[in-house]
């Protein structure tokens, strides 16, 4: 009896434990999708992965070293994205880490990164996008991102 017990509780943490990866997959994959928006300047392939509503928010210091927290337009996002840089410029945010949880229809990923400018270093930083499952569809609600030049790994190509 005990044995069934153990193999029942140890098929039911494999199945909830599958499940969960699945979902963080799933998270990943929108984060991947937005990116690739971004890099490639389709802005329509970006928009599948935000929410209406989105809010963008950049955490940094001034130029005497004060923080401040700037409020970004998502129509103005998009713009610069689409068409407000020159077609020449290479913008690549090279993502190094994941760190996603899921509760039921909200999900968090942390993604530390490395912002190159036509294949030059520009800064690092962290994302964190709040993701909300709408009936089977992951959107991103909120993204806030740090920018620093300092204090990145040793970044020398």
């Amino acid at each position: 009896m005990i044995k069934k017990i153990i193999v029942t509780a140890a098929l039911l943490l494999t199945f909830f434990a599958n499940a969960q990866d699945e979902l963080e997959n799933e998270v990943e994959g929108v984060i991947k999708t937005f990116f690739e928006g971004f890099h490639k300047g389709d802005t329509l392939l970006m928009k599948q992965t935000m929410a209406d509503e989105l809010i963008l928010h950049t955490a940094s210091k001034n130029k005497e070293g004060k923080d401040i927290l700037k409020t970004d337009d998502v129509k103005d996002f998009i713009k610069e994205i689409g068409s407000g840089r020159p077609v020449t410029d290479k913008w690549e945010e090279r993502i190094s880490s994941y760190t996603i949880k899921v509760d039921e229809n909200m999900a968090n990923a942390w993604t530390e990164y490395e912002f190159w400018l036509d294949g030059k270093f520009s800064h690092c930083g962290v994302n964190s996008f709040q993701l909300f499952n709408d009936n089977g569809i992951w959107k991103i609600i909120y993204l806030i991102d740090t920018r620093r030049k300092s204090s990145c790994q040793a970044y020398t190509e």
